[in-house]
């Protein structure tokens, strides 16, 4: 157990959700009465959650590991206790080290207390000397940014103020265990960065344990090797941070859309027509979203009442404001297609995707020895995160435009 600084196992937390609601005095008061013969309905009317089933995984020390998976997945709720705010229903957690958390805005602070005096109630929580914290005192309050307000009681602190400040109480006193909710998107883009910096840090350089909770694929990828999955409440994937990513941009179902599968009836008499279309990762995986910088495939299904001869296929990316982005199309990137099967797919590889965060739209065309064939609009949805496109850890932050790959010169 010397190198594992976090070990969890067969871990699940249950809440009970219950339907009843409270009243006025009067029917609470009636309630008394009448609790008896109510209680079978009550209990059915009760249901168990389970925020948590049976997760097991192990940490070691010195490794930065992403928490991802989609609302209500219990990324939360997992970080809570191992934090120790909430108990565990069953399972068993072994912890070696201190830890800091940061969970919500202004999580251990007191609002009575200044700036200063959370600082060093902070540093006591963690178990350290006056002394300790006063040697870093000066270096949280400059990262922080808040010097002006160190001495004024922190219910007056705006949420970036909040967050600025416990970041840099947590990352600063020396907890052998770091762990960062979302909570870090209060703050401005430049302080997201800054705190990504000092978690890179902590784990690279001073070999601390960081587990960090973001729907930021780019920034769990340039700062965590290794990742965890959590999907309903159980664990679907602990291991490398690509594949967990992966995993995590997973589609349940196809992207295909009724537009194309259920066409009109006279489209059965088309001499081709799409039927089916996909976007996979570059290993293979059907996912239904994608991160900027990243590798990914659309393939496109058909049919054609005969062989074909020469296809040409021209795949257009539509921004949210209707502007054509990007064309793909196989007859200048490469050639037409020779010879094709009466029924078969096409896949379009995109080496390294330069669109920016947002919702974009995909259009379809066909063309058979250069006559169009199929032409469809709206064909379904991409949907793009931020991603770590430059490979520098900075994430761009710009809201329009496509990324290009390039080099600088003095």
């Amino acid at each position: 157990m010397s190198d594992i600084a976090i070990k969890v196992d067969g871990l699940s937390k249950l809440y009970k959700i219950g339907t009843q609601k409270s009243g006025s005095f009067r029917e609470s008061f009636s309630s008394l009465f009448t609790s008896n013969n109510n209680k079978e309905q009550n209990d059915d009317a009760q249901k168990d959650f389970w925020a948590l089933n049976d997760v097991s995984f192990e940490i070691k020390k010195g490794e930065a590991v992403g928490i991802i998976g989609r609302n209500g997945a219990g990324k939360s709720t997992l970080l809570k206790v191992l934090s120790r705010i909430t108990e565990p229903t069953k399972g068993r957690i072994e912890i070696n080290g201190r830890v800091a958390s940061l969970l919500e805005v202004g999580t251990g602070f007191h609002p009575e207390l200044t700036g200063r005096e959370n600082i060093f109630l902070n540093g006591t929580i963690l178990g350290m000397s006056r002394r300790e914290v006063k040697a870093k005192f000066d270096e949280i309050v400059d990262f922080s940014g808040v010097e002006k307000f160190i001495d004024t009681p922190v219910k007056h602190y705006s949420s970036g103020m909040y967050v600025r400040l416990a970041f840099a109480v947590a990352a600063h006193l020396e907890p052998e265990i770091l762990i960062i909710d979302e909570v870090l998107a209060v703050g401005d883009a430049e302080f997201q960065k800054k705190c990504l910096g000092k978690m890179e840090d902590v784990s690279k350089n001073q070999g601390r344990t960081v587990l960090f909770v973001s729907h930021n694929m780019g920034a769990v990828q340039n700062l965590c090797k290794q990742v965890i999955v959590l999907s309903k409440g159980k664990l679907n994937y602990s291991g490398k941070t690509i594949n967990g990513i992966n995993q995590y941009l997973k589609s349940k179902n196809s992207n295909s859309l009724d537009l194309l599968k259920f066409r009109l009836k006279e489209a059965d008499k088309l001499k081709f027509r799409f039927t089916n279309y996909e976007i996979e990762s570059e290993e293979g995986f059907k996912i239904d979203s994608v991160l900027t910088g990243m590798s990914f495939i659309i393939r496109t299904h058909y049919e054609a009442i005969t062989e074909i001869e020469e296809l040409i296929i021209r795949i257009q990316i539509v921004d949210s404001k209707g502007n054509i982005v990007s064309t793909l199309n196989n007859f200048h990137s490469l050639y037409p297609f020779k010879n094709l099967k009466r029924k078969s797919s096409v896949a379009c590889k995109i080496l390294k995707n330069p669109l920016m965060e947002g919702i974009y739209t995909l259009n379809f065309q066909a063309l058979i020895n250069r006559s169009v064939v199929d032409d469809i609009d709206n064909v379904g949805k991409l949907m793009v995160y931020e991603g770590d496109f430059f490979n520098t850890g900075k994430i761009p932050h710009i809201k329009e435009g496509v990324l290009i790959e390039h080099t600088w010169l003095i």
